[in-house]
């Protein structure tokens, strides 16, 4: 993967972008900022086509290869906790976060857990406890309201941390505060489009990084976000542009 263009200017820890047509690091190209050892930091993932699809029958999958699968994985291992929409989690059979050994170290070394948890978000508390997302050796977090159903809610106790954010609905800025209560503040969230467009319009989304895939996916097909409109746009800042095979991979900073 290599670097089309570097950063404009440093970016928190991180050093300047490499120059144009280097081989990219991605642990460095994207290291968070320093601010979010400390305070909730929000940083989304997508893959999408060049016509703005996110989805094809249903399912990201398509859209990715092989260097985007590296992405989502750096992306993951420099995470606190992967937050996750419940119809996303559902759809796409969500399972624990996988991390090998050698990445297990350097997180150690990093001061992180070995091992992010997911974080799903669920106004109803409508999961399966016997999904796989729970079969998990770091417990998984769900993030409900006090409307969710008690029965639901008890039953999801017994594999998952349930965590109450809300009155009728999940309350995200109380949710992200949970989280960082627990140390979990670089926060990653990959969708889906409704929770993505909620942390965004709420001004809640610090981070975008999107792979934008050689393929025109056609009409009909669901954005990266979706939901009722903002009052206005979310002005970004772009960071870096990566490209391999065909595919850009862009990584924007909330201005």
């Amino acid at each position: 993967m290599r670097c089309l263009l570097p950063s404009p200017a440093p970016f928190g820890d991180v050093p300047p972008g490499q120059e144009p047509g280097d081989e990219a690091d991605l642990d460095a190209a994207y290291a968070y900022p320093a601010e979010a050892a400390h305070t909730s930091y929000v940083r989304s993932n997508f893959v999408g086509a060049v016509d703005g699809a996110a989805e094809v029958d249903g399912r990201s999958g398509p859209l990715g290869g092989e260097a985007d699968l590296r992405v989502f994985r750096t992306l993951r291992w420099l995470s606190d906790v992967v937050l996750v929409g419940a119809g996303t989690a559902r759809h796409e059979n969500y399972g624990p976060v996988i991390v090998p050994p050698e990445r297990r170290e350097r997180r150690r070394a990093a001061g992180l857990a070995e091992v992010p948890p997911v974080a799903v978000v669920t106004a109803s508390a409508g999961l399966d406890p016997a999904a796989r997302l729970f079969d998990a050796e770091v417990r998984p977090l769900v993030l409900t309201c006090d409307a969710a159903s008690p029965a639901r809610r008890a039953a999801l106790a017994e594999v998952a941390e349930v965590v109450v954010c809300g009155d009728a609905a999940v309350d995200m800025p109380r949710a992200l505060a949970a989280l960082a209560a627990r140390g979990l503040t670089r926060v990653l969230t990959e969708g889906g489009p409704m929770l993505h467009a909620q942390l965004g319009g709420a001004g809640l989304l610090d981070e975008l990084c999107l792979t934008v895939a050689p393929l025109l996916a056609g009409p009909g097909r669901i954005g990266i976000v979706q939901g009722a409109a903002w009052p206005r746009p979310v002005s970004m800042r772009l960071v870096h542009v990566l490209a391999e095979d065909d595919n850009l991979f862009l990584r924007y900073r909330r201005s």
